[in-house]
């Protein structure tokens, strides 16, 4: 059986032009605002910190850079696919088209790190922010019910090659029972997700008006606060286990990174959008750029109010406004309420794409047909919704955030790369389709787009590694056991094969 079979971009445009299960509401303000709303939330709320306190210091600034060129090196070549193949899928339906089948379920299955791993990453964040805020207004939580039971430090003597000490080893009991709110959030998301992406998307972009909002208050009131004495040194030292450096600064890109993986989610839409092939480069390209620059900017302010060795907490900005005294205590409340906003529209806009991928991989026959499953009236995949709901509710109940950080990033990582090798294949093999976008410099722009990515993911842990090779493996078996068997392209082979080519 050919493994390595490929769908051709012309029958993909057919599908998406003739499926109408789902809605095509989405103009290019929309798209926009999912993309912000994807990527302005855990890096800026949560990760931001983090990484500066163990992996860069105030260097944290030159990581969101490299993490930032090599998005929009990813960006541009994503936008040619999207405006190019507007249908459901993302990096799954492109790699079909450009390096076959296997790909194909290779990028599908990564992409589940991806996006439901990132939504209960982000689950965790906002479950901080919200314990937070509720104890400023005299409601406290037991804090056995707002942690995850065990937390994971990799174990130093541990050989890479050792997959079963670097899975086993390493945890430690917190002696909580479950992370509560971090769960409650993914079931409201969900039930919100099933009933429609209008009211999605709706949803979405008052959440992000008042989370850019917050943010911009929060730049204009620290840069009066900022202590140039919190950057030195601005590239902090290497210290002997291998943090900060210049090293740190390429392991926290990796990390951070997850922060940027708005506008891939973006791409999921693709067949919700009114005119896909205008608007889904806007959207894409639009909400990358206009988040480097914030990201940018709150690093540099953030680092220069509170000393960076502060910063791992999963509250970093409301940390800062703690320091700041009792003079800006009114933000508090605001950041908070910032914070939890901004952190449901990227819960929102993970679990939005997932189903879309497997609604996709379930129409090409690698997943069972339930998947592909839209409701009569609310014209959403509710099945493959709800499933993706109970899941991320599971590991944002169970997992630490750093652990499942760290597992999104790697899989992003990976995708897009696919992503960058595919265009650029894709226009040697099949120079003379239309293309409403085209990569600039494609020869430049996607060699260049795969070598970061793995460069970014060389960066990671090697226990993220280990775990990143045992979810494959374990992607393979499902596809040989179900996948490779139930193709719609190995369907369409058998029915070719047994009918012969016909009379002449």
């Amino acid at each position: 059986m050919n493994i390595f079979r490929r769908k051709s971009v012309a029958s993909l445009q057919a599908e998406a032009a003739s499926d109408q299960s789902l809605r095509r509401v989405l103009g290019p303000v929309n798209l926009v605002l999912l993309g912000i709303g994807a990527v302005i939330g855990a890096g800026i709320f949560v990760l931001t910190g983090q990484a500066a306190a163990n992996y860069a210091g105030p260097a944290i600034v030159f990581s969101f850079l490299l993490a930032g060129i090599a998005c929009a090196l990813a960006g541009l070549c994503y936008a040619e696919f999207s405006a190019m193949i507007p249908i459901s899928g993302s990096a799954y339906t492109y790699g079909y088209a450009t390096l076959g089948e296997m790909f194909a379920w290779i990028i599908g299955w990564d992409l589940i790190l991806e996006y439901m791993f990132a939504a209960s990453t982000v689950a965790v964040g906002w479950s901080g922010y919200v314990v937070r805020f509720l104890k400023d207004l005299g409601v406290v939580i037991p804090k056995q019910f707002t942690e995850a039971p065990y937390t994971h430090t990799t174990p130093d003597d541990a050989p890479w090659w050792n997959i079963v000490r670097l899975f086993t080893d390493g945890w430690t009991s917190t002696g909580a029972v479950l992370n509560v709110p971090a769960m409650l959030i993914v079931a409201i998301i969900t039930i919100l997700l099933v009933i429609g992406i209008k009211e999605s998307a709706n949803f979405n972009n008052v959440v992000v008006a008042i989370k850019v909002g917050v943010i911009l208050l929060f730049l204009a009131v620290g840069v009066a606060y900022l202590n140039a004495e919190n950057w030195q040194p601005f590239i902090p030292e290497t210290t002997p286990d291998g943090k900060y450096g210049w090293g740190g600064v390429l392991r926290a890109a990796g990390v951070i990174f997850f922060a940027y993986i708005g506008f891939d989610a973006v791409s999921t839409a693709a067949q919700e959008a009114r005119n896909p092939q205008r608007d889904m480069p806007i959207g894409i390209l639009g909400s990358l750029f206009i988040c480097t620059i914030v990201y940018i900017a709150v690093a540099l302010v953030l680092t220069g109010i509170v000393k960076y060795t502060r910063l791992n907490v999963p509250y970093p900005i409301a940390l800062a406004i703690e320091t700041l005294g009792q003079g800006v205590a009114w933000l508090r409340p605001i950041i908070n309420v910032g914070a939890i906003a901004g952190l449901s529209s990227v819960i929102l806009v993970m679990m939005l794409g997932q189903p879309r991928i497997f609604y996709a991989m379930s129409k090409d026959g690698l997943l069972p047909p339930i998947f592909a499953q839209c409701h009569p009236q609310f014209k959403t995949p509710w099945l493959a919704t709800i499933l993706t709901g109970l899941l991320a509710m599971i590991m944002a109940g169970l997992f630490p955030i750093g652990l499942l950080g760290e597992l999104v990033s790697i899989g992003t990582l990976l995708a897009f790369a696919i992503v960058c090798i595919g265009v650029m294949v894709l226009r040697f093999t099949d120079p003379q389709i239309q293309r409403p976008f085209r990569t600039p410099m494609f020869w430049l722009v996607c060699p260049l787009g795969a070598a970061f990515c793995f460069l970014l993911m060389a960066g990671l842990p090697r226990d993220t590694w280990a775990r990143l090779i045992v979810w494959m493996a374990v992607g393979f078996v499902i596809y040989f056991a179900y996948g490779r068997r139930h193709s719609r392209l190995q369907t369409v082979a058998v029915s070719h094969a047994s009918t012969g080519p016909g009379p002449k």
